[in-house]
């Protein structure tokens, strides 16, 4: 098992956030994430992959637009969204896989 893939098997919710350097809405995402941090601590995982230096990855998960979203637990995908999506609403699901 990889890193990443070690990663993806915790207990808890890992938030994945696929982005590129060039992508406008990605850069959005940033504070909306570090806010969705602050907001619920460790209780989940957030990482940031970027896609042109994680090609392989990238390519396993069929990500072909950014930013694209995704929550694992236990090694399992549980949701998937592709763009800007506001802290409140990414609360409100991660909550959901608790």
């Amino acid at each position: 098992m990889n890193k990443f893939e070690s990663i993806l098997n915790q207990d808890k919710p890992v938030l994945i956030d696929f982005f590129a350097e060039w992508c406008g809405p990605c850069k959005m995402m940033s504070p909306i994430l570090k806010d969705l941090k602050d907001t619920l601590g460790d209780s989940v995982s957030i990482i940031k992959i970027d896609v042109d230096k994680n090609q392989a990855i990238a390519s396993k998960y069929q990500v072909r637009g950014v930013p694209t979203l995704m929550i694992f637990k236990n090694g399992k995908q549980l949701w998937r969204q592709s763009g800007v999506i506001q802290k409140n609403e990414l609360v409100s699901i991660l909550q959901s896989f608790k």
